[in-house]
């Protein structure tokens, strides 16, 4: 039995993912809160914005009141993760528990660790040996085990590294996409000769609404709708191709700071650097076949992805 639709879907984080979220789901005929610390930001058609502090059960509870389904998709700054991750946890699914809303997971990879170039499907073992790898392996655990006993209905979707409109923080958003318009130098990590999954920010966004609208789904990690794996360097020439010349890329092989990441980001980042070194393939099979979606083919998220930016860069130079 699927969601019914006009029941209230509430989304908490207003970064790039929660803001499509909950356009998506206004789009399906649901009710929608969006709910972030600022509570405010771009006008978004049949989406209620409203100012929260997830960070406490109270918060929570308040930020989900009447809520039938809530999606987390609040995200921290990159450095204090391990620290504040927990806690917002905590609070959610403390929140859930009482109210009985059922909770849609926005995910990352992380708690695979590194793969050596294998296909990372469902059950790929969680072998992860970073801090924020570690970290978001336990999150998941204290997930799946609230849902089998019984404390709360979860269901977790995974993604690749973003791409689409609104990604600005990603290795595939602010450092490539402005350059590649500009004929500036595009900047990219580790070795683009290696097969590299990027999952489109609206097919993420599809993928949590299909988990929100479906209990059948609930009590596992689901892989979110992904095109299936390229190079970097082939994307980068797509995207050459799209723009009308070759992109001037410039590579490089250690974590440093470059376009939107400053050092503060990078020294956190430098434990993932792995993610660069050796192939990041991921494979959405078992959710496509369950729910009849398929990924956004990659040159369409690249036409998606560039015609915001020329937009994104129009405004910000009116400003």
């Amino acid at each position: 039995m699927s969601a019914a639709t006009g029941s209230l879907h509430t989304v908490l984080g207003a970064g790039p993912a929660g803001t499509s979220v909950a356009l998506e789901l206004a789009r399906r005929g649901h009710a929608v809160r969006l709910v972030d610390r600022a509570g405010s930001g771009e006008p978004l058609g049949g989406v209620e914005r409203l100012k929260g502090d997830v960070g406490t059960v109270d918060g929570a509870l308040a930020a989900i009141e009447g809520a039938d389904v809530v999606y987390h998709c609040v995200n921290v700054a990159y450095q204090l993760q391990v620290d504040v991750m927990p806690g917002i946890q905590e609070a959610v699914l403390g929140a859930v528990a009482r109210t009985g809303a059922r909770l849609v997971v926005l995910d990352t990879l992380y708690p695979y660790g590194e793969t050596h170039g294998e296909v990372m499907t469902e059950d790929t073992p969680w072998r992860a040996a970073t801090a924020k790898g570690r970290m978001r392996a336990a999150l998941d655990e204290k997930y799946l085990a609230a849902h089998e006993e019984g404390r709360a209905r979860v269901v977790l979707g995974r993604s690749a590294d973003f791409v689409g409109p609104r990604v600005l923080n990603s290795t595939l958003g602010g450092a490539v996409f402005p350059a590649a318009l500009t004929d500036g130098e595009v900047l990219v990590l580790g070795d683009i000769d290696l097969e590299h999954s990027y999952t489109n920010v609206l097919d993420v966004a599809r993928g949590l609404a299909v988990l929100g609208e479906n209990p059948s789904g609930e009590g596992r990690v689901w892989h979110l709708p992904t095109a299936p794996a390229r190079t970097t360097r082939e994307i980068l020439t797509a995207l050459g191709g799209l723009v009308g010349r070759p992109l001037r890329i410039v590579t490089m092989n250690e974590a440093r700071p470059f376009g939107p990441f400053d050092e503060t980001f990078m020294d956190s980042y430098a434990e993932m650097f792995y993610q660069h070194t050796e192939p990041q393939i991921m494979d959405s099979t078992a959710f496509q076949q369950e729910f009849g979606a398929e990924p956004t083919p990659i040159e369409t998220t690249l036409r998606e992805t560039l015609a915001w930016y020329r937009g994104f860069l129009a405004a910000r130079a009116k400003s």
